[in-house]
């Protein structure tokens, strides 16, 4: 998947939370709060694997819950970082635990994820939701 090309008035912080049932929180949200579909990856077993819903010039993302670095807390916040590996090297020297190094995905982004000063986990990458 390519990545669309983002303009200097894209957001570059972008919320992200974790449901049981995505897809069902998909059509909720549409419903109660008015966000609209912007793009909706499946995932294996009626799961979601990533989502992106509009409102307004805003970008919400979400998933279906899994087990991995961030467990089912629910929330991690997405940050767009021009260079991931500066950063990463920044947030290691402030005594940030790097849970994920930075890697290269499938769709173009390079990410990097961190555990904060109480251990919440932050994802920051190069891709750019573009409302």
């Amino acid at each position: 998947m390519s990545q669309p090309t983002a303009s200097a008035a894209a957001p570059t912080f972008y919320p992200m939370l974790r449901y049981k049932n995505a897809p069902a929180a998909i059509k909720w949200l549409a419903a109660a709060f008015g966000f609209e579909e912007h793009l909706v990856v499946p995932g294996p077993n009626d799961t979601v694997a990533h989502a992106e819903l509009r409102f307004g010039t805003g970008i919400f993302m979400l998933g279906s819950q899994k087990d991995d670095i961030y467990g089912n807390a629910g929330m991690a916040p997405y940050v767009y970082v021009r260079d991931i590996d500066a950063h990463c090297a920044r947030a290691r020297a402030a005594g940030a635990v790097i849970v994920r190094e930075p890697f290269d995905t499938d769709y173009g982004s390079r990410d990097y994820a961190a555990r904060d000063c109480e251990g919440h986990v932050w994802s920051f990458g190069t891709y750019r939701p573009v409302p």
